[in-house]
């Protein structure tokens, strides 16, 4: 079916209009489509009448080529086509012949009023989607709302996030300044405590704190017999400091450091800020620590830090001076029992005794030989555990009791068992080792006993060197009931027994066994006229080599018991 209307006036127009409207719902054509259809015909038909002339509208629906459409064209009646349109039909459209349309103007006027219902669907439709527009445009809105509150919390979360990355880099730098910190005072304690000479500890104190911590030192002693140094005025804060014993912070502003009081600046410095720092010990004041900052000012935290590192100075400036104290009386009593040798027909003697140059240098070595109411000569060299007055002390009882126990004529096992009994019972938690010699005049025997000490070592007139290692007894003191037993040699004249310390052959990298072999070794090597006659210098000539550094932990001890020819 293929309508066509032939328009030339207005009332032709509305005929095509009609039709063309009627056949659309005839097909099926959705209103929309049938609205967009003839508001589009009617608009060329608007301008064709303008034109003039008699102009052609055909409807197609019948041809196999629309594919299932319907088509629309408008061309003048002698001429081609110049509007066409299109749209799409129903599968289930009716394709039957549309109803005539009325020529009479009231006909066509009612079927013109009623195509005002494709409109009104049309509004209908144009009403859902205003309506679905608005539901999406207050949905768009509300989504929007949540977008930017999200945006305000993800902004106020990263504000946070930002003040707290300030807050941990600020909290790691404090950290790493209180380790550094830290770090120099364990390093500077450590440092100080290392020497027991007072005059090292003051002078490393500028070392320390020049110039991270300090631009400049002043240590100042109040009795410091060793400074011969012109005194000069001291800063009225250093006064106050030591008179009360809190820091002082002498300047031109508030120093707003914990534990430290605020004074006027210093009329011997007024242009540099000075803080004054209490050397105590005990609570009892030993100097004044001044410094002037390494900037403008000190930082809380180091002020803090500096008065620990004062306090700490005091304790082992304290400790060095009671070293040096407990030293002094050591070694005095030390050297006024190592007694100078006897001098005894057919022998000669030579000892030397050397402190330890480490650590505490006063111990319990000693030597003693004297003589016997029978005659003989008795040789003893002991070692008593630790170092110090106490040591001292008790290698004077040692050495006393022995000179004691020996007035019976007592073999040097039985004196070394006496002196072990002694020594268990005073129960002081000190032990001693020792080794007695005794030789008799004219008997070429030497008759020894040992107690937890290193080997005798014996030289023959031949130049052969024997270590006397038969089985020793245990250290002296210790909880073990034991009776010391005698060991017997052969003496000819011309021997040289050495008696010593471990001090003299112990390293602490190779043990004894090597310390004992290289004196034998030297001791070898000594001419027999030198032991004969120069036994001072055969004692210098034996240390030498075994005492290879200037520093050694331990006291050396040595005594040599050489036996003439022909006497």
């Amino acid at each position: 079916m293929n309508p066509t209307w032939y328009v030339r006036t207005v009332t032709d127009a509305a005929r095509a209009r009609i039709g063309t409207a009627r056949l659309a719902a005839a097909c099926g054509v959705s209103p929309l489509e049938r609205t967009r259809l003839v508001v589009a015909l009617t608009a060329q038909l608007r301008q064709s009448l303008t034109k003039g002339g008699t102009w052609i509208v055909t409807a197609r629906t019948d041809e196999p080529s629309d594919d299932g459409r319907l088509t629309v064209e408008l061309r003048p009646a002698d001429g081609r086509t110049v509007w066409q349109a299109y749209a799409v039909r129903s599968a289930e459209s009716d394709t039957e012949p549309a109803e005539h349309v009325p020529e009479d103007v009231g006909t066509l006027a009612e079927a013109l009023f009623s195509a005002d219902e494709d409109a009104g669907l049309l509004l209908d439709k144009l009403d859902e989607q205003q309506a679905l527009v608005a539901f999406h445009r207050e949905e768009l809105h509300q989504t929007n709302q949540g977008v930017l509150v999200l945006h305000a919390e993800l902004d106020a979360a990263g504000q946070r996030q930002r003040e707290l990355f300030a807050a941990e880099q600020s909290a790691r730098r404090e950290a790493e300044s209180a380790r550094g910190r830290l770090t120099f005072l364990a390093d500077a304690s450590a440092a100080l405590t290392a020497s027991l000479d007072p005059d090292a500890i003051v002078g490393l104190l500028p070392d320390l704190l020049v110039p991270r911590y300090a631009r400049t030192v002043d240590v100042w002693l109040f009795d410091n017999p060793d400074d011969e140094r012109p005194t000069h005025p001291r800063p009225a804060a250093a006064v106050v400091a030591a008179r009360r014993g809190r820091p002082q912070y002498a300047a031109d502003h508030p120093g707003g450091l914990p534990g430290v009081d605020d004074r006027p600046p210093s009329a011997l410095a007024p242009d540099r800020p000075l803080l004054c720092i209490p050397v105590l010990a005990h609570r009892t004041p030993l100097g004044v620590l001044t410094l002037t900052p390494p900037g403008e000012r000190w930082d809380p935290d180091d002020a803090v830090m500096l008065i620990e590192l004062t306090r700490r100075a005091g304790i082992a400036l304290e400790n060095a001076r009671r070293y040096e104290h407990n030293r002094d009386i050591a070694e005095t009593l030390q050297r006024a029992l190592l007694t100078e040798l006897p001098t005894i027909p057919g022998m000669n003697l030579a000892a030397r005794y050397l402190p330890a140059t480490r650590g505490m240098n006063i111990g319990g070595d000693w030597y003693d030989a004297f003589r016997q109411p029978d005659g003989s000569l008795i040789a003893v060299v002991g070692d008593v555990t630790g170092h110090g007055l106490h040591a001292a002390v008790m290698m004077s009882q040692l050495r006393t009791a022995l000179r004691a126990y020996a007035v019976d004529g007592a073999s040097p096992g039985a004196l070394l068992t006496q002196l072990h009994q002694f020594l268990h019972h005073l129960r002081l938690d000190l032990y001693a080792t020792a080794v007695i010699a005794r030789f008799r005049p004219h008997e070429p025997e030497l008759t020894w006993a040992a107690a937890g000490h290193p080997p005798p070592v014996l030289r023959t007139p031949d130049g052969e060197v024997h270590t006397l290692d038969a089985r020793p007894g245990a250290m002296l003191g210790i909880p073990l009931d034991q009776r010391i037993p005698d060991h017997t040699v052969p003496l000819p004249p011309g021997s040289t027994l050495a008696l010593y310390t471990d001090g003299l052959v112990e390293r602490r990298a190779q043990g004894i066994d090597p310390g004992i072999h290289r004196l034998a070794h030297a001791l070898s090597t000594v001419r027999p006229a030198d032991l004969a006659d120069d036994l001072d210098a055969s004692a210098d000539r034996l240390l030498h080599p075994l005492l290879d550094d200037s520093e050694h932990d331990d006291d050396v001890c040595l005594l040599l018991c050489h036996v003439r020819d022909g006497e």
